[in-house]
């Protein structure tokens, strides 16, 4: 087949779904053109050495990528997001007529930051065959003022609706997702569910480093870690409370960086909680090594009803490593930790639940925490892996562009 790839990041910037999607389809024969930004992500300026250009295109022998320009403005706010979103949809319109005209059928990985370049080329390429891979159905943490933030979610919330109702088939990274979806617009009958998964070169099992271990370890004590973002989704004033309550048992150790850093330090600090460690922001490279010298990996997400049909992409990276995990979320996060049998769980946004389920970790012994990791890593390759996913994703390319195909359609 000829796929199109529509994407608002792209390695290298850190987005391996899409990424190894396009390897992966060119390994398997098909001819793929992604549509694409130049890379700024995370800090909003055009990484060193490249240059917005408007003919930018590289070319393996499958595999062909288009850079269009886009608005880098670097602060963070709403105004400048909006302009970003909107500039790249401009860009996507002018290039993706000629660029992808002849494609047997385009996916598209459905951020809102894609929204509108998603709708506005569906509408130039004349409802080409597509399929959505939605990740978020959300704007996101909105800083702006009350009255701009809603103005530009029902925007967003009206031009998702229609891509919804004009896609051949939706693909949902979680299973609640999927009423969120369909209460967008979609058809229940193309709603399809495909985990996520992660970059198994980079997160599978291995053995902490010296270095990792003393990074991580203090002491013998029972060791729980969250890496990632520190930001209003995960709500890890949780975790430092809960830690706070057992500052003789256990440790808490915080690796990466984000908005509400300074508010959770400074929460910390309040509690004096010494046993609630933070360490900065690391490579991918380090953080399998990391991920072993810890006892179990933390994934929280907020109590609010859009958060209950997403599956952090932690998750993946844990199980995958076979590191048992401590889930202080709801909906299908917790659903999936029971179900493999891969660690504890608890309801978001509750310390002292939180508090109790880190007293249990404490007390359950080495050889039963290797058999939560085992049990999660089996789960991750029957259910997230990199192959199963692609594997759903090319035959709804398939579907979608047969059933276009059809005589009457």
């Amino acid at each position: 087949m000829k796929i199109g790839i529509l994407s608002y990041h792209f390695p290298p910037e850190p987005a391996f779904i899409p990424g190894s999607l396009a390897e992966e389809l060119a390994a398997r024969g098909h001819e793929v053109r992604v549509l694409t930004g130049f890379p700024d992500y995370p800090g909003g300026h055009v990484y060193p050495g490249w240059r917005q250009r408007w003919r930018h295109q590289t070319r393996s022998e499958r595999l062909t990528v288009r850079r269009v320009p886009r608005y880098a403005g670097g602060d963070g706010s709403a105004r400048a997001r909006m302009a970003s979103w909107l500039s790249f949809a401009g860009s996507v319109a002018l290039a993706g007529r000629r660029y992808l005209s002849d494609v047997d059928a385009l996916y598209v990985f459905q951020l809102p930051a894609v929204t509108f370049a998603a709708a506005g080329l569906l509408r130039l390429l004349g409802r080409v065959p597509t399929v959505l891979h939605v990740q978020d159905v959300w704007p996101g943490e909105e800083p702006a003022r009350a009255g701009e933030a809603r103005r530009w979610s029902g925007r967003l919330d009206a031009t998702m609706r229609r891509i919804f109702q004009e896609a051949g088939a939706v693909a949902v990274t979680a299973p609640s997702m999927r009423d969120l979806v369909v209460a967008g617009g979609a058809d229940p009958e193309r709603v399809r569910v495909v985990l996520n998964w992660t970059d198994e070169r980079i997160f599978r099992p291995t053995e902490p480093s010296p270095v990792a271990r003393r990074l991580i370890r203090r002491d013998g004590r029972c060791v729980v870690m969250h890496a990632g973002t520190i930001g209003i989704r995960q709500g890890l004033e949780t975790a430092v409370r809960a830690a706070a309550a057992l500052d003789d048992r256990m440790d808490l150790v915080l690796v990466g960086s984000g908005a509400e850093e300074r508010r959770v330090r400074g929460l910390a600090a309040e509690l004096e909680a010494e046993n609630v460690r933070f360490v900065e922001r690391r490579s991918p490279l380090d953080m399998p090594e990391l991920y072993a010298a810890a006892d179990y990996q933390l994934v929280m997400l907020r109590d609010l009803p859009e958060l209950r049909g997403m599956v952090p992409g932690k998750l993946q990276a844990a199980l995958s490593c076979a590191a048992p995990v401590v889930a202080s979320a709801g909906g299908d996060t917790v659903e999936l930790v029971e179900r493999a049998r891969a660690g504890l769980s608890c309801p978001p946004e509750d310390w002292a639940a939180l508090a109790d389920r880190f007293w249990l970790a404490s007390t359950i012994p080495p050889p039963a925490r290797v058999d939560m990791g085992r049990r999660g890593r089996d789960a991750y390759l029957r259910e997230m892996s990199h192959r199963a996913g692609v594997d759903r994703i090319e035959q709804l390319l398939h579907d979608v562009s047969a059933r276009a195909a059809r005589p009457g359609r």
